[in-house]
């Protein structure tokens, strides 16, 4: 029953993946470490660098009567880098499985720089003799969190072209062959971003299959469960994975009675309600009894307040600055073609609550009739709300929609609270079917400006491709995914133009 982890294992259906590299994972796995710790140990370094510059070179400072001794900052930035490394450890940077797979990391982060500069506060006054620049401590906790950050963000990006050759993939098996199982081995099919090979499955209640084909060797059954042991063992597979809809009760508890005691084996148990746990769950425990319960949105009240502070400071000061430019669009659409300069879109927002959107008018007014001139266009835009070859649209609309700034006036929506910078795409009512048992969490964020399918390929994605990209950022959902979005993705995506139509 063993398999070669050394060849392409399989490359048909949803799962491909490419040639497993010589290394074993160990090996890979302490070689990128230890790039970590040298990469961050020297982000540190150039951080306390540059606050040195800041204070003593130019002189910025927040108590000018206060003159510490600047030789002795070189001394202090070479005890407090190994410290700050080993809080880093502790805020689990250099976990192998939690390391460079997604933005929670880029809240560490920051929580790490923070504690690390609580350490250096709260040592002047344990050690009154022991005086520090305060500017110099600020500017170390900014400048080391946004350093880090950018560190990390380049190395997954690396880490994501490496796994592209085969190293650094986790291998894992999937128990179940339903429909939940191939949904699970669908998206764990990105390898590049979730780092796992998905190696092969094991059947089962029954052996059961749904018919479909499972893009990827059947490997056993959980009726032969010391078959099971030895394949995880032989093939030093990390990440059991069990599809709950697809095994007994009694199974279940064979699998974990099985797997636990095995080291390096870490079982993964499904929802059961795979489309529709994208908000999280919390476990709770009521007596003696552990219960799951479905959040009814993902953001804590904390987290959605700053979310909120953030999206609102930052429409009122693009609105300020792109005034004089959308005067100007709306001059233009008046100008060129008949009708009113504004078009307001009827779709759903948090909770099904419907509102217009607006957005600069970039067709013409009789565009209804010129669809229903030629059946296919119609059937296109049935199919895919979206027409490539839009005959409706205007010469000024077309230019509009190619830099996307059709949708400045949905600025106002974010003022109004209908609408986010950052969010899922907006749908209306026609639409709410095609998303089948995932519409009900699509509908517990406020749709966004911008989002993970815009800066993905935008309308040259698939509809069903747009479905799994919100359900991601729903499932993701997190101010510095937001952040990652609007302030790195967003920009080069409506400068390549990709999708724009």
């Amino acid at each position: 029953m063993g398999i070669d982890t050394g060849r392409v294992l399989f490359s048909s259906g949803a799962l491909a993946y490419p040639q497993t590299a010589a290394w074993s994972l160990k090996a890979q796995r302490a070689v990128l470490l230890a790039i970590l710790v040298i990469s961050d140990g020297l982000t540190l370094g150039l951080a306390f660098l540059m606050s040195f510059w800041f204070r003593f070179d130019l002189r910025w400072t927040v108590a000018p009567d206060v003159v510490p001794n600047p030789d002795f900052y070189p001394t202090l930035a070479l005890i407090l880098i190994p410290i700050w490394i080993l809080v880093f450890r502790a805020f689990n940077l250099y976990n192998p499985h939690l390391i460079l797979g997604g933005v929670g990391e880029y809240a560490r982060v920051f929580h790490a720089c923070t504690t690390g500069t609580m350490l250096v506060i709260v040592a002047t006054f344990v050690e009154p003799r022991f005086i520090v620049s305060r500017f110099w401590v600020i500017f170390t906790w900014i400048l080391s969190s946004l350093l880090i950050i950018v560190t990390r963000f380049c190395w997954r990006r690396a880490v994501y072209a490496i796994r592209g050759r085969g190293y650094l993939l986790i291998p894992a098996v999937i128990v179940g062959t339903n429909q939940e199982a191939q949904a699970l081995a669908a998206d764990l099919a990105n390898w590049r971003a979730s780092g796992i090979r998905v190696v092969g499955f094991v059947a089962g209640a029954n052996g059961s299959q749904d018919g479909a084909p499972l893009g990827g060797p059947l490997l056993g059954s959980v009726d032969s469960i010391d078959s099971v042991k030895d394949l995880l063992q032989q093939n030093e597979v990390e990440e059991l994975i069990v599809a709950v809809t697809a095994v007994s009760r009694e199974q279940l508890m064979a699998i974990c009675e099985a797997v636990n005691p095995l080291r390096g084996v870490h079982l993964q148990l499904s929802s059961g309600l795979y489309e529709l746990l994208t908000t999280g769950v919390t476990v709770r425990t009521l007596g003696t009894v552990p219960l799951v319960t479905v959040n009814k949105i993902r953001l804590e009240p904390q987290q959605l307040f700053v979310k909120t502070v953030l999206e609102y400071s930052l429409a009122i000061v693009l609105l300020i600055a792109l005034l004089p430019m959308m005067a100007v669009i709306a001059l233009l659409i008046k100008l060129t073609s008949p009708g009113p300069i504004l078009h307001r879109r009827r779709v759903l927002g948090v909770s099904g609550r419907p509102f217009d959107a607006f957005k600069f008018r970039t067709m013409r007014v009789d565009g209804d009739r010129i669809i229903a001139q030629n059946p296919d266009l119609l059937r296109e835009l049935k199919e895919n709300h979206k027409l490539k070859n839009d005959p409706r649209v205007t010469k000024v609309g077309a230019w509009l929609r190619k830099y996307s700034l059709d949708e400045l006036p949905q600025l106002f929506n974010v003022l109004l609270g209908q609408m986010s910078l950052v969010g899922p795409r907006m749908i209306t009512t026609e639409e709410v079917e095609k998303y089948g048992q995932h519409r009900m969490n699509l509908l517990t964020v406020k749709p966004g400006i911008t989002g993970l399918w815009q800066v993905s390929g935008r309308s040259d994605l698939s509809y069903r491709q747009r479905v799994r990209l919100d359900m991601y950022y729903i499932r993701n959902y997190s101010i510095w995914l937001d952040l990652q979005i609007l302030l790195v993705q967003t920009l080069p995506a409506v400068v390549k133009r990709r999708g724009a139509y």
